[in-house]
């Protein structure tokens, strides 16, 4: 596994890493504490030393797991999680310096660490990033040692860098896969950029990158892939990336053909992010153990051509761009 640099906290950190919205369970399937736990450890055994999580994922139960994982494991492993989910209604006035120490406090509690490696506002209104007192915030409680480092996990390119401009920030997370370039040709290009990881998310659409998807695939009703595909619970864009469905599955055919090498679809898409230097680390989820291992050797995985490079870029555009560009 290699490693790379999450910014400005220096960490040397597994460039593919774990994600756990869906570990052990999530998704219209319940949690599994036993699953979660062997898939966790299965990670850090192929290498993987950053584990992503948040306080709403199976109400707590994904803190947990990767809390027990890693105090179980003998090897350094940062925990990433985030917090601002939970308030309700979802707006910037429910937002305040008491609150988001409740749920850091309860992340705490949640994971039985001492501190939080790297704590993330998940997502939050867009006014949220013009308040200075929310940063100051997560300043304190890095000088009270609960959080070691601060980043955002945002929706749009403009939020992302509307939080590079406070000191406490160290890492961006976003969107970014085939279907998502939008942060390569902004984002991406920020003259201060090598100060910030970039953890990249949903790497394989919601499921669609993996090629395994079809027009007959059954999603469960409490799958976000059924019912969230506009945007009816949270940001469409957490869903296929925000890209229309049946559109996502004929651009998945011509990347097949342009990925006709042994290994998957899945490992290209995670291949495909990585060819690009600025991002840290790409977070793919597993609901079970042969999804990490299949994950991790998209590490050693051949390099992408300049000519596939240049066609996945050609698909994004006819097939996405028009539709979603401007969104996010």
């Amino acid at each position: 596994m290699n490693n790379r640099k999450l910014g400005k906290t220096g960490w040397a950190i597994s460039e593919i890493s774990l994600g756990t919205w869906q570990v052990g369970g999530g998704w219209g399937k319940p949690f599994d504490g036993k699953l979660a736990n062997r898939i966790i450890h299965t990670a850090i055994d192929q290498g993987i030393n950053f584990i992503d999580t948040a306080d709403v994922y199976d109400g707590g139960l994904s803190e947990a797991a990767v809390g027990k994982a890693v105090r179980e494991s003998p090897e350094r492993i940062f925990v990433a999680t985030k917090c601002g989910r939970q308030i309700q209604p979802h707006v910037n006035e429910g937002y305040t310096p008491k609150i988001l120490r409740t749920f850091v406090e309860d992340s705490l509690r949640n994971t039985g660490l001492d501190a939080v490696d790297l704590i993330q506002l998940h997502c939050p209104p867009s006014l949220v990033y013009s308040r200075d007192e929310i940063f100051e915030l997560f300043e304190r409680l890095k000088e009270e040692g609960k959080i070691n480092a601060m980043g955002v996990s945002v929706e749009t390119v403009d939020e992302a860098l509307a939080a590079m401009k406070y000191e406490i920030v160290s890492s961006i997370q976003v969107i970014f896969n085939m279907f998502r370039l939008k942060p390569s040709e902004t984002l991406f290009s920020h003259p201060e950029i090598d100060n910030f990881g970039i953890i990249a998310r949903v790497p394989l659409a919601s499921g669609l990158l993996t090629g395994k998807l079809t027009a007959e695939t059954i999603f469960s009703k409490e799958d976000h892939r059924l019912f969230n595909r506009k945007g009816e619970a949270f940001d469409k864009g957490e869903t296929f990336s925000g890209v229309d469905y049946q559109k996502g599955l004929q651009a998945v055919e011509e990347l097949k053909q342009i990925f006709r090498e042994s290994e998957s679809l899945a490992s290209w898409a995670i291949k495909w992010v990585l060819m690009f230097p600025q991002v840290t680390t790409v977070i793919p989820g597993a609901s079970k153990i042969e999804q990490v291992i299949s994950n991790v050797e998209a590490s050693n995985s051949p390099q992408i051509s300049s000519v596939q490079m240049e066609a996945v870029r050609n698909i994004y555009e006819r097939y996405f761009k028009a539709d979603i560009h401007h969104l996010w």
